[in-house]
């Protein structure tokens, strides 16, 4: 049986039971929406294809365009022509440590896939184009507004390893804001401890530097814990929003032309899962956030 959006316009997504196998989940998806066959095949290798396997119950993207799906078997397509046809800005290798690997992700580069895809993600960008080729695992995320540095684990057992570093705050993890404001100077960092959707929470910032023709803040921001938008929440708590912050600022803050989120993930500290000794990488220089914006 096929169901099939009322109106064939992007977004929609069609579900197909597969009832013999005759046909390849290329050709099944070709006849269910009149897309070509080599289109099909591009918008599987984007992640947009799913196949729930009557024997497992488990959806997984599917990428191989000659698979033959079995009988009983469900063909799940994502179609959003604004999400395929995104060109990704590409991250930069900071670090290859064999099991896990140190990359800087740029502003709109997402660190997971949804169901309509995962070629606009730092995940599918390393198992493409990492040398030599090795699966590639989330540790941790960073919004796709902002950038820095994240790790990706090249094995399962080492991202489970490493996620458990961050879960018992076992990672020191530093970024690099520019709010608006002049920000305090003070010889101790500035604690924010307010509670962030009902969870506690705590960050410490410190000024950088302060910009006055721009009234522009570069902060160092430590985070003990790892709440959802916690830095912008934040520090938007104590008056002082993140420069480029469509979500939180508000609408008086924004100047015209600023377009991405002045956060940066700049420094990661933590012992080495493989050799048991401290690692510390810092974002280099030239990919720092300045205040001459």
């Amino acid at each position: 049986m096929v169901t099939i959006m009322p109106e064939f316009t992007s977004p929609f997504d069609i579900h197909l039971t597969v009832e013999n196998t005759d046909s390849s989940a290329v050709d099944l998806l070709a006849e269910a929406t009149g897309l070509s066959k080599q289109h099909i095949k591009q918008v599987m290798q984007k992640g947009a294809v799913w196949l729930e396997e009557k024997k497992t119950g488990k959806p997984r993207r599917l990428r191989r365009a000659s698979k033959t799906p079995a009988v009983g078997d469900e063909l799940h397509l994502y179609y959003d022509s604004r999400v395929l046809e995104s060109i990704p800005a590409p991250p930069q290798l900071i670090a290859d440590q064999g099991e896990y690997s140190i990359w800087y992700k740029p502003y709109g580069l997402f660190s997971q896939g949804s169901k309509w895809g995962d070629h606009c993600t730092i995940q599918r960008w390393v198992e493409q184009n990492l040398t030599p080729q090795r699966p590639a695992f989330v540790v941790h995320r960073l919004d796709r507004a902002a950038t820095g540095l994240i790790i990706i684990a090249h094995q399962k057992h080492m991202a489970s390893k490493l996620a458990k570093l961050f879960a018992q705050r076992e990672m020191e993890k530093h970024y690099q804001v520019i709010v608006h404001g002049q920000f305090p100077e003070s010889t101790w960092p500035k604690k924010m401890d307010t509670d962030i959707d009902g969870r506690s929470a705590r960050s410490y910032a410190s000024l950088l530097e302060y910009n006055e023709e721009k009234n522009y803040s570069l902060l160092e921001v430590r985070i003990d814990t790892g709440r959802k938008h916690q830095i912008r929440k934040h520090l938007l708590s104590i008056g002082f929003p993140v420069v480029g912050d469509r979500l939180y600022a508000g609408e008086g803050q924004q100047e015209e032309g600023e377009e991405n989120l002045q956060l940066t993930a700049s420094s990661l500290t933590f012992v080495c899962p493989v050799t048991q000794q401290e690692k510390h990488f810092k974002l280099p220089e030239v990919l720092a956030l300045k205040l001459c914006l």
